[in-house]
């Protein structure tokens, strides 16, 4: 027997859910209430049949909302609010307006998000789970991919942008040996709920890699992470140099964990950069400020957000998705 090989339809959708079309159109649609037992199997068929709504017909039919999301795990940070500003003021141009959002791992909020029927979708997301990041892609929505970590299971449908993150991790490293520095604490990201890196974080695994090729101990003590706030945070880089661990080296994840590290080296006498060098990543406002100025990897923000949405837009025209990737550049500053 011949195999169809024609793209599935809204009708093999409602069979493999168990719901007649309408209801498919429904949840598609978001324009009826949908029980969410059906709303989940329709989007499980989705999923399935990597079904993918013919979003040239939904313009035509006057549906383009204009709108997009942003999708990130860290709402509150500096480095995304000076992008989202930056994203803000060239998708206005362009005639879309953005919405953000911070990651919810369920399948209720991916349900939500498809229903809104935003034009494109931008995640930034170092713990947004990679089923449900398919599950958006396979709606037919244009979704980038800001690349904080890997994304091996995702297909080539969606867009990525590399903003450098593994390179610059690796500069840091490579950076600090050069100044002979040998014993490196890694300080990871805060969260609430205790999460650790793994290493599909592009930070995390270019810090691991790094070290190794610079011949350099690494071990569980010399990554500090699961910490839920900024004193827990504090409290263990102290209790760290305290015990006697030999640190003459400190890499933030980002320059806030840089400054607590570097905060709670100075309570416990250590002077910087004399007895430990400390480097950040993001090059934020505060890096120029703290005492002493802070070492830090730049990202090219205004680059970074004129990439996504120049891409999403051209994806949202129909446009294949593509990839793009933005230098750092170290910022040196007294804290090395």
């Amino acid at each position: 027997m011949k195999q169809n090989k024609s793209a599935p339809t809204r009708r093999d959708v409602a069979e493999r859910a168990g719901v007649s079309v309408t209801i498919v159109s429904y949840v598609l649609n978001n324009n009826r209430y949908v029980a969410k037992e059906k709303r989940d199997r329709v989007l499980q068929a989705v999923k399935e049949l990597h079904y993918r709504p013919n979003t040239v017909a939904r313009a035509l039919k006057g549906k383009k909302s204009n709108h997009i999301l942003f999708i990130a795990d860290n709402i509150s940070n500096e480095h995304f609010g000076k992008i989202v500003e930056e994203m803000d003021r060239i998708a206005y141009d362009k005639g879309y307006l953005i919405s953000l959002l911070a990651d919810r791992n369920d399948a209720e909020f991916v349900s939500q998000v498809i229903s809104r029927q935003v034009d494109g979708i931008i995640i930034s997301s170092a713990s947004f789970d990679e089923e449900y990041v398919q599950q958006l892609i396979d709606s037919g929505v244009p979704v980038v991919l800001l690349m904080s970590r890997e994304y091996a299971g995702i297909d080539s449908r969606a867009g990525r942008i590399d903003t450098g993150l593994y390179e610059g991790m690796r500069e840091c490293v490579e950076f600090l040996v050069r100044k002979g520095r040998r014993n490196l604490l890694y300080i990871d990201r805060i969260s609430k709920h205790g999460r650790f890196s793994t290493m599909e974080d592009l930070r995390y695994r270019a810090f691991c890699e790094q070290m190794r090729e610079s011949g350099l101990e690494l071990t569980n003590e010399s990554i500090v992470t699961g910490c839920s706030t900024e004193q827990e945070l504090f409290d263990l880089v102290c209790r760290k140099i305290k015990s006697g661990m030999p640190v003459d080296g400190i890499v933030g994840r980002n320059d806030n964990m840089a400054c607590v590290a570097m905060r709670a080296a100075l309570a416990c006498g250590r002077r910087i950069p004399q007895d430990i060098s400390v480097i950040g990543f993001d090059n934020s406002r505060m890096s120029a400020y703290v005492t002493p100025a802070l070492t830090s990897m730049e990202i090219d923000r205004a680059t970074v957000a004129a990439a996504i949405i120049n891409m999403l837009d051209a994806m949202i025209r129909g446009e294949d998705a593509g990839e793009q990737y933005v230098r750092t550049r170290l910022v040196e500053r007294e804290s090395t």
